[in-house]
């Protein structure tokens, strides 16, 4: 029994029923936030398994042998062009990014996500996927991630704004995405420098030039992209050259291009092929190679905008009718040329001058240097080339089945003693 003037024991707030369920309840939410959350989330949608460390560098014969025999073959819907940097190589299809062994085609390495991917490039040795996201918007190719192609460690992910279609290239130190309304350029730490174009929700207006133009090609080489655009109130197409960044005061202005020039051509069906820098040390020492689709001629123009010269060029009527497949010409470098694969044909053009040097019927696609020596795919095979003259010295049979009949061009890169083939959706290996 209490003693007279004791107050009884405080009643705790938790003991009726009322509020234990309301207890019960508040935890239940918060837990469902949680597993919402994680549900959601991109790390519970990513798969991926790292290699334990780099593979072992491969040698690269010398000379090219008799024959060539397929070693495996893999999907890769996601690859315009073989993904390698000598020894890893790398295949995208569906959601996953995979390293794989050149010689074996092995898995090393994989990177999955619960999104359908866009393109897979090599750019700067790395593998650069870009992933697809559904938004209330409309779809964008914005999910920006880098993994190293040793291991496939991620090594940085951006959002960012592409279009569907979209093709990656670079200029070793800037990434571009291609599109035809929007224009995207990243640097190798994945920070956006530069957009060009109808870029969405803009924080600054009226910083772009042209926003309501189309853009048929484009081709990035020293710091400038050049871009083929067609605007509604000019009457033929037009080139421009932007830099692939803009810097004032100090700031970055990667919502305003800073254009080096813009010209209207002598007409319609115009397609850039190429853009090459002679002179570091000069903004304006470059050169751009236009082609026009209707009468046959490559032009070229200096870094105002002048034509300088212009070339008749060697083909079929159907040629060149049409844009290149994600805006970019299917080009392939080496130290003494760009072979542009035009569908039939393959024209070499110097890599000083843009100047076409000769031009082989009966290609397939691009093509690349084996040991020392210039292949490039045909029908049944490969043709060892000249590089200097363009005179076919061999053709080397490979048997591709009906696969040159129904999956269109064939592009060409190396790894180590291994022959990559991209056949459309599916990548090749020959040894």
């Amino acid at each position: 029994m209490s003693s007279a003037g004791t107050n009884p024991a405080r009643r705790s707030p938790w003991t009726r029923t009322r509020d234990r369920v309301i207890a019960v309840l508040l935890t239940l939410a918060v837990v469902g936030v949680g597993v919402l959350v994680w549900l959601t989330s991109e790390s519970r949608a990513t798969h991926a398994e790292t290699a334990d460390g780099a593979p072992r560098p491969l040698a690269t014969p010398d000379e090219l042998p008799d024959r060539f025999e397929e070693l495996w073959r893999a999907p890769s819907a996601a690859t315009p062009r073989p993904v390698t940097d000598g020894s890893s190589v790398v295949t995208g299809d569906g959601g996953a990014v995979t390293g794989r062994d050149p010689l074996t085609g092995q898995e090393r390495w994989r990177y999955e996500r619960d999104l359908d991917l866009c393109t897979v490039s090599d750019t700067w040795s790395t593998a650069m996927a870009l992933y697809q996201r559904h938004s209330p918007a409309g779809d964008w190719c914005s999910e920006v991630t880098q993994l190293d192609m040793a291991t496939g460690a991620r090594t940085a992910q951006r959002n960012g704004n592409a279009e569907l279609g979209t093709q990656l290239i670079d200029d070793g130190s800037h990434a571009v995405t291609t599109g035809e309304n929007l224009i995207n350029v990243w640097s190798q730490s994945l920070v956006r420098t530069m957009e060009y174009g109808n870029a969405p929700a803009p924080v600054e207006p009226n910083r772009q030039p042209r926003p309501g133009c189309d853009y048929g090609s484009v081709a990035v080489a020293a710091g400038k992209v050049g871009v083929i655009e067609r605007c509604d109130d000019d009457a033929t197409d037009r080139l421009t050259v932007f830099g692939t960044t803009h810097t004032v005061d100090g700031e970055t202005k990667s919502d305003e291009p800073k254009v080096f020039f813009t010209t209207l051509l002598d007409s319609e069906n115009a397609r850039v092929v190429a853009l090459v820098d002679q002179h570091e040390s000069a903004e304006n020492d470059y050169l751009v190679a236009v082609a026009f689709g209707d009468a046959k001629k490559l032009a070229i123009y200096d870094g105002n905008g002048n034509k300088t010269a212009q070339y008749q060029l060697d083909l079929p009527a159907a040629a060149l009718t049409s844009d290149p497949a994600g805006h970019v010409e299917p080009v392939a470098g080496t130290s003494d040329g760009i072979n542009w694969s035009t569908g039939a044909s393959t024209i070499a053009l110097d890599a000083e001058n843009l100047r076409p040097r000769w031009t082989l019927h009966g290609t397939t696609g691009t093509g690349t240097l084996f040991g020392r020596q210039l292949v490039l795919p045909v029908r049944g095979g490969l043709a060892v080339i000249d590089e200097e003259s363009g005179k076919v010295e061999r053709t080397i049979p490979v048997d591709r089945g009906n696969a040159e009949d129904t999956e269109g061009p064939i592009r060409l890169a190396m790894a180590g003693p291994v022959l990559l083939e991209q056949r459309g959706p599916t990548l090749v290996a020959l040894r």
